[in-house]
């Protein structure tokens, strides 16, 4: 009886659900992808778990390379579930612990370090390595290796030796798989281009180059185990600062084949007397490099992260999310010389939200806030991707028209006014706008500016007046 024989049905039991459209009332082509995720693993599964039990050297159902684990743990995280099928009682105990195994694992990961958000935070990935991969993994190698035992598949003599090789191998996949498949899963697209396209064939050169060092007796030592792996961290290192954590745990996983096959043949520091002793020692590097290099990708994600986040709140109000006033320095500035070398001219427009004080005394702030978000919206949306919004302080905004005119300009203000009009939410919105051109009416930014802000309050002016108007007549 060998392993996989034992865990063949273990991609039936939540099949069914997974396959069902169920109360929420999924239509045909989510169904028909359900299908499909499922068959996938299950091919997975089986091949993943073929290539894994060649391996088997210290018992039939105990190998040092299960990559399944970690096809597991991510399956389960998917809401995908595998059962096991053969002898009925120790297919039922190594059912009940490849089970347990995958729902403890997930629910820990759920629990104590955001499921699938787990590889987001250095935080989370110490817990996905001690809860999903080195305790949940426990529940699996006890029941299974047990189950053997009390079976008669195996002596009590054997049953460390079996426990730690069915552990290590279910750990380092884990280790391994998991974070590869959920992070090609979720994570976004890398924007490519010559340079990093370069960069990405002179790392997989670099590291196939130093495996075929270490791990297929390329050095010309007169020993085949000479101790080289080392020459593997700078590849990973490099990895992980420069092609964020996906790209980071495929090199590892990368390094991971080039290791172990290399052991089995027989090449590297790990290979030792027996097939599972190598394998054990290969396991145990292939899954300390994995973390490692997992980690350092993360933490240095969380860094460039950080520092978006330190860059949008220096540019960006906090209320409206448009450009802040020192954004809009920058952005006039720009067009400024930019103007300057194209010889084409650029519009500022200031906008003022008549009567927010009045909205504020009668509705409260919260509907003036929302008053000023929605004069932001307004502005997005009657915007191209080439012109900046911003809010310029207190209830005033400016947009920058690169390469427009004083026509666009009246253009550009009249639509905002138009849309404004036509909002139905209440209290009805309006605004006053100036326009300056540039080189027309100034060509520094203060100049800009002034003239601008002078055209609006005269427009504010003929505002108040015509209201005043409007209220005698009334």
């Amino acid at each position: 009886m060998t392993r996989w024989e034992q865990k063949r049905a273990f991609l039936a039991t939540l099949a069914s659900g997974t396959a069902t459209a169920g109360p929420d009332g999924r239509d045909r082509p989510h169904l028909a992808r359900d299908v499909l995720v499922m068959l996938a693993l299950a091919v997975l599964y089986f091949i993943a778990g073929k290539l894994g039990l060649k391996l088997a050297y210290v018992h039939p159902s105990a190998t040092a390379v299960w990559p399944p684990s970690g096809i597991a743990l991510v399956a389960f995280l998917m809401l995908v579930n595998l059962t096991t099928a053969g002898s009925l009682p120790v297919c039922l105990g190594i059912a009940a612990g490849n089970t347990l195994e995958g729902l403890i694992g997930c629910y820990l990961l759920n629990r104590f370090a955001g499921g699938k958000s787990a590889f987001e935070t250095a935080k989370g990935i110490f817990a996905f390595v001690f809860l999903g991969a080195m305790l949940s993994t426990t529940v699996s190698a006890t029941f299974g290796v047990t189950s053997l035992v009390l079976g008669g598949f195996a002596k009590w003599t054997g049953y460390g030796p079996i426990w730690i090789t069915w552990w290590l191998g279910d750990a380092v996949g884990d280790l391994v798989v998991a974070p590869l498949l959920i992070l090609w899963s979720n994570e976004p697209q890398l924007k490519w281009n010559r340079v990093r396209l370069l960069e990405v064939a002179l790392l997989l050169g670099y590291l196939f180059f130093v495996g075929q060092i270490t791990f297929a007796g390329l050095y010309p030592a007169k020993s085949k185990d000479y101790p080289l792996e080392f020459l593997c961290v700078p590849a990973l290192v490099w990895a992980a600062f420069r092609f964020r954590p996906r790209r980071a745990v495929l090199a590892a996983g990368l390094l991971a084949g080039i290791a172990i096959r290399g052991t089995l043949r027989g090449f590297g520091p790990f290979v030792r007397a027996t097939p599972n002793q190598s394998l054990l020692l290969v396991q145990a590097f292939t899954g300390v490099t994995a973390v490692m290099t997992l980690i350092l990708a993360t933490v240095v994600e969380e860094q460039l992260r950080t520092e978006e986040q330190v860059r949008q709140l220096a540019a960006t109000d906090p209320l409206t999310g448009l450009a802040n006033y020192r954004r809009l320095l920058q952005i006039v500035d720009a067009e400024i010389i930019r103007a300057d070398r194209t010889g084409r001219p650029f519009a500022v427009l200031l906008l003022d939200l008549d009567g927010l004080k009045k909205i504020n005394d009668s509705h409260g702030h919260l509907v003036g806030s929302r008053a000023l978000c929605r004069l932001a919206e307004v502005l997005r949306s009657c915007s191209r991707a080439t012109d900046t919004a911003a809010r310029y302080g207190g209830d005033e905004f400016a947009l920058v028209l690169p390469e427009a005119d004083a026509r666009a300009a009246e253009q550009v203000s009249r639509r905002i006014c138009n849309r404004l009009a036509g909002d139905s939410e209440l209290p009805t919105l309006s605004v006053s706008v100036g326009a300056a051109v540039f080189p027309a009416h100034g060509q520094t930014i203060e100049d800009l500016l002034s003239a601008a802000d002078a055209y609006l309050y005269r427009m504010k002016s003929q505002n108040t007046e015509r209201l005043s108007a409007l209220a005698k007549d009334a």
